[in-house]
């Protein structure tokens, strides 16, 4: 299905779970570097995702973090307890394969489409501070999409997905 056929099943999916979405169109976009002048006007905290697998290839990981923090893989794998060095970027293929999307489009809202196989791992800084909306791309890297927490979280649920949220500003044990 392409980008514009997976966007409106994403629009469709949350018009079925009574969820409301602002979405801002704007240029492509690769990075959040790119993005962040399209969009920094509106109100709420902005996404960064990264698509991860471990070393053998056997887990994937969906890691959506606040937009402008700085990650560590050997850091993360030792909070997810997969091993310091396990943690390595997934290539396009397995994006495209798994979450339906290639690069630069990463995006929660793409749960949707995996059948079980991606872990989700979310920053604990989108549900706390009472944000009005949390933004993600909609399947495509030429728009925005906002939720408001409660309902980004009712989205990724409804997807099978239990999200492993994580305090990114806590010291890792």
């Amino acid at each position: 299905m392409a980008a514009a056929g997976l966007r409106e099943a994403l629009e469709q999916r949350l018009r079925e779970l009574g969820i409301a979405a602002l979405t801002a169109e704007h240029p492509q976009v690769f990075t959040v570097e790119e993005m962040m002048p399209h969009v920094q006007h509106l109100k709420g905290r902005h996404s960064k995702n990264l698509f991860l697998r471990d070393k053998k290839k056997k887990g994937f990981w969906l890691v959506t973090v606040l937009h402008d923090r700085q990650i560590n893989l050997n850091e993360l794998a030792k909070k997810l307890g997969v091993g310091s060095g396990n943690l390595r970027f997934a290539d396009e293929n397995a994006m495209l394969e798994k979450l339906k999307v290639g690069q630069g489009c990463v995006t929660p809202l793409a749960l949707f489409c995996d059948q079980g196989d991606v872990k989700f791992v979310l920053d604990a800084g989108f549900l706390e501070g009472g944000h009005e909306k949390v933004y993600f791309h909609p399947m495509t890297n030429c728009a925005t999409m906002g939720l408001s927490p409660e309902d980004f979280m009712k989205f990724v649920k409804s997807t099978g997905h239990d999200p492993i949220i994580i305090h990114f500003d806590e010291d890792s044990k």
